[in-house]
C-alpha cells in the first residue's frame, strides 16, 4: 500500500509542476491564435524519440532526449521563420501543414522499424517512466523557463501584436517556441503527444472561459486541470487503462463541464491584464 501511495504522490507531483508552466504557455498560445504550434513540436519530439530507436538508442534514455532535442529545435526554427505573406492564408494553416508533415514522417518511420518503433508509447505515454529524478529535473528546468518568461514577459506579450512588426522580433519568436520545445522534450516520453498537447491547451482554455486576466485564468486552469488529472490517474490505475488517454479524457470531461457552467453564467468581458 505504501508503494502505491508513493507512486501516486510521485505522479501527482510531476503533473502539478507540469501543469503550472503548461497552463501559462497555453494562455499565450490561445491568445495568439497559434493553436497547433505545440502539436508540431510534440510530434517532432516523438519523431526524434523514434529516430533514436531506429539508431539503437533506448527509449527514454539521455541519448533519446538528445536526439529529440535536435528535431524540436529544428521545428522551433521553422515555426519562427515560416510565415505566409498572403493575408488570405492564416498562419495556423502553415502550422497545421507542418504538423501533418511531422505526423506522416513519424508514421513512415514507424513502418520501417520493428514493432512500430514504440509508436504507441509516443502517442499515449507511460506512467512507468515517471521517477523522482525526472520530477526533480523537471522542476529545475521548468523553474529556469519560468524565470525567463518573467524577465522577458513584455517582449513575449508583444508577439501577439500586428504581424507587420513580427520581422523585428524573430529572435523572441524563436525563444518563445524554444521554451515550448524544451517543455515538450521533457513531457512527451512520459505523457505522449496527445496528453502533452492536452496539458497545454485544455487547462488554459478552461481558465479563459471564466477570466481573461492572467493570474485568475492560470489559477482556474491549473486547479481544474490538476483535479481532472488526479481523477484520470486513478481511473487509469483502477481500470488498467492507458495513462495518456485516461488523463486526456478526464480533462476533456472537465472542459465540457466548464462549458456548461459558463453557458449558465451571465456573460462578462474582461481585458487581459
Amino acid at each position: 500500500m505504501n508503494d502505491v501511495i508513493g507512486f501516486f504522490v510521485m505522479q501527482a507531483s510531476l503533473i502539478g509542476v507540469v501543469l503550472l508552466l503548461h497552463t501559462y504557455l497555453g494562455l499565450h498560445i490561445i491568445r495568439r491564435g497559434i493553436i497547433f504550434s505545440d502539436l508540431v513540436l510534440d510530434q517532432l519530439a516523438a519523431f526524434g524519440v523514434m529516430a533514436g530507436v531506429g539508431l539503437g538508442i533506448r527509449y527514454g534514455s539521455p541519448a533519446s532526449y538528445l536526439v529529440s532535442t535536435g528535431f524540436v529545435i529544428f521545428g522551433c526554427i521553422l515555426l519562427a521563420v515560416l510565415r505566409p505573406r498572403n493575408r488570405q492564408i492564416p498562419r495556423e494553416a502553415v502550422i497545421g501543414i507542418l504538423y501533418g508533415g511531422a505526423l506522416v514522417a513519424t508514421l513512415l518511420l514507424s513502418d520501417k522499424l520493428q514493432s512500430g518503433g514504440d509508436l504507441g508509447k509516443t502517442m499515449t505515454g507511460s506512467m512507468l517512466w515517471v521517477s523522482w529524478p525526472l520530477v526533480f529535473a523537471t522542476i529545475g528546468i521548468y523553474a529556469a523557463i519560468a524565470l525567463f518568461h518573467i524577465v522577458a514577459r513584455k517582449q513575449i506579450i508583444r508577439l501577439a501584436d500586428t504581424p507587420e512588426q513580427m520581422r523585428r522580433r524573430g529572435l523572441w519568436e524563436f525563444l518563445f517556441f524554444l521554451t515550448q520545445g524544451l517543455v515538450t522534450i521533457l513531457i512527451v516520453p512520459v505523457a505522449g503527444v496527445l496528453l502533452a498537447y492536452g496539458f497545454l491547451m485544455i487547462p488554459a482554455a478552461i481558465g479563459l472561459l471564466f477570466s481573461r486576466r492572467w493570474l485568475p485564468a492560470m489559477l482556474i486552469g491549473w486547479g481544474s486541470g490538476f483535479a481532472a488529472c488526479l481523477l484520470g490517474l486513478y481511473g487509469s490505475y483502477a481500470s488498467d487503462s492507458p495513462y495518456g488517454p485516461s488523463l486526456l479524457l478526464a480533462m476533456g470531461l472537465f472542459f465540457v463541464i466548464a462549458l456548461v457552467v459558463r453557458a449558465l453564467r451571465p456573460a462578462r468581458s474582461t481585458e487581459v491584464a
